[in-house]
């Protein structure tokens, strides 16, 4: 390739950005360098990028731009930073989605380590900002947290007007990549946006967000060439030009940026947004209250004695009124909450990453106990005859009395972390984790009755995110392999296991055990029956919500299964044959479990931030800022 610039395929409105004073720099950017315990060959990489990057005269700084790892492990973590520590600039890095969604920490060990999630700096009259496109913990489209876009939005506003920004990414802000891109790019396009800088894709690409410019560039990973590489940012008086480094060989320019002209309107909107148009088919089904809360959430709300308990992002757990929505109190913990709380007798059990689990007086807010873990509580709560049921990612499983916080018991033998919400039946505990593994545990004491891995043997095919159910003889799973599973519930025995249906992490039982629900990949709604001894299809439902694989499970509620999906859409469906009876969708952002109260009156949360009660019955529509 000639040292010709290739100037992006935009077409430019002819507005010229206000006057550079700016001095001309150089930076690299290093990206999706999945570094595992058990691969050699991306650790060599990155000690070989890392090792002539230091060779390479007139480099200012370094951005490293997610999937740092591939399972997201502190070990990985750690010792990629040990690499990242050679280098003889400073470096800035964001997290990926596989930091973010396999994280035994909550995504807290990649603060811990390289200070935050987020990064500012100036450099030469440029901005930079980077901020974590997720999904944080839930398999889903990328997601940007509503403080994050908060938070972009109050550093350029602080900024001299008209200042330069180049905004860092993992993700591209596009439909199908991020659930929420065109927040994001109305929330910046005011500002003096010069360029989108990300990963994800293992390759060079030129992208357009909204109109604003952006590039992809090429893995770390030598894949299937000899050698690995990087990309080089070279900023001049008027542009910002583009090259590929491999490792040992000459760099290649392959994309270049105006800084003289713009790319897009600054008033302007994003070229396109999600349909909402299946509302105007169901106007039955009206929003009696919401809750815009500004901070993500991921785990579903938690219903008692008239009052919902959420816990968000930013680690604080919430008392609203059911009635109206109205916050009554609120507890800070020290790391965001991940695991669905729950509640009974008077007391609220919550896990926090912090590495703690709260018992809270439900009326005040007020701590009764604390258990200490050794390292982050991601996973739900089951509280079951005054013991509440939770797994951590310290590789154990507790018991703890729901009165006092003493610990009944403790399950050692996990080798991964829990994320799941435990299966709690009449003498088992039953639950997955990240270790391929789905284990029963005797209620009473802990001791382990069987193991099942189904022949699992790869992390991400583990029954870990799903809420296992059961029948007297049976425990079904879906796991991310696609299969829908049914085991003997006292051997431990698989009974059947069937891909048919390409079901993902999402399962449901109905009121007399006799059905088994799940979410398909693509569109549908399944049924299956819980007697049979081989897999038998009931029916079979075309909700038409897509592509599919968010783990929302599905609830039934007199005789009618509720369910959610990545892209904001709440369904119910008609027990007895999923005949649709309603659809609605909130946003466009992945809605956790739903919590059905009766037939007609639905609580859900959405990691854009939402607590939203769902009503069929005519009421009136009420909106709550926190």
């Amino acid at each position: 390739m000639t040292k010709r610039v290739l100037l992006l395929l935009f077409c430019l409105v002819g507005l010229t950005s206000p006057t550079l004073q700016a001095q001309a720099f150089r930076f690299a950017q290093l990206t999706d360098l999945h570094l595992s315990p058990h691969n050699s060959k991306p650790e060599e990489d990155l000690i070989r990028s890392v090792e002539q990057l230091n060779a390479t005269a007139g480099i200012d700084f370094v951005l490293v731009t997610g999937d740092i790892t591939e399972e997201g492990d502190r070990t990985s973590l750690l010792r990629a930073k040990t690499i990242l520590d050679r280098l003889h600039v400073p470096y800035h890095i964001v997290p990926g989605n596989h930091e973010t969604k396999w994280s035994e920490s909550g995504v807290t060990a990649f603060s811990h380590l390289f200070g935050s999630e987020r990064f500012k700096f100036e450099h030469h009259g440029f901005l930079f900002l980077g901020f974590n496109s997720g999904p944080l913990m839930r398999m889903a489209y990328g997601h940007v947290v509503p403080q994050d876009i908060n938070w972009l939005q109050q550093e350029m506003s602080r900024a001299p007007k008209g200042q330069p920004v180049i905004l860092v990414t993992h993700y591209p802000m596009t439909q199908g990549d991020v659930d929420n891109w065109y927040e994001v790019t109305d929330a910046v396009r005011p500002f003096n946006i010069r360029l989108f800088i990300g990963g994800h894709y293992h390759r060079n690409r030129l992208c357009s967000y909204d109109g604003i410019p952006g590039v992809l560039t090429r893995s770390n990973l030598r894949d299937k060439d000899e050698v690995g590489g990087y990309a080089l940012f070279q900023v001049t008086a008027d542009s910002i030009l583009v090259s590929e480094q491999r490792i040992g060989e000459p760099a290649k320019r392959w994309a270049g940026f105006s800084l003289i002209q713009t790319y897009y309107q600054p008033d302007g909107k994003a070229t396109s947004y999600p349909d909402f148009s299946m509302n105007t088919r169901y106007p039955t089904v009206t929003e009696q209250w919401k809750v815009k809360t500004g901070v993500g959430i991921y785990s579903s709300p938690v219903v008692y004695q008239d009052q919902v308990f959420v816990g968000d992002d930013q680690g604080v757990i919430s008392c609203y009124r059911l009635k109206d929505g109205h916050r009554k109190w609120h507890y800070q913990t020290g790391a965001r909450i991940v695991g669905t709380p729950d509640a009974a007798e008077g007391v609220l059990v919550v896990g926090s990453a912090d590495k703690m689990v709260y018992g809270l007086k439900v009326q005040t807010g007020e701590v009764l106990w604390k258990v200490q873990a050794e390292e982050a509580v991601l996973g739900a709560v089951t509280i079951d005859h005054g013991i509440a049921y939770i797994g951590a990612s310290d590789h154990c499983f507790r018991a703890i009395d729901l009165h006092t916080g003493t610990i009944r018991w403790i399950y050692r033998g996990i080798s991964g972390y829990i994320e799941t919400k435990p299966l709690v039946t009449s003498d088992q505990v039953i639950f997955g984790a990240w270790d391929n593994t789905l284990y029963a545990l005797n209620k009473a004491d802990g001791t382990e009755q069987w193991r099942w891995t189904g022949g699992l043997t790869r992390m991400h095919f583990s029954p870990a995110a799903v809420w296992p159910v059961a029948t007297d003889n049976h425990v079904f799973i879906a796991d991310p392999q696609r299969a829908l599973t049914a085991i003997d519930r006292h051997q431990g025995e698989t009974l059947w296991r069937t891909f048919r249906s390409a079901v993902r992490e999402s399962i449901g039982l109905s009121k007399d055990r006799k059905r088994l629900y799940a979410k398909t990949m693509n569109d549908s709604i399944v049924c299956y029956s819980t007697t049979s001894r081989e897999p038998q299809q009931l029916w079979a439902s075309f909700v038409g919500f897509g592509y599919e694989h968010a783990p929302s499970m599905l609830i039934e509620k007199e005789g009618i299964v509720f369910g959610s999906t990545k892209e904001g859409v709440i369904f119910a469906l008609q027990s007895e044959d999923g005949q649709i009876l309603w659809m609605h969708k909130l946003n466009n952002s992945l809605i956790n479990t739903v919590v059905p109260l009766d037939k007609n009156n639905l609580l859900l949360t959405s990691t854009g931030g939402e607590l939203v009660l769902l009503t069929t019955l005519k009421q009136t529509k009420k909106t709550i800022k926190r």
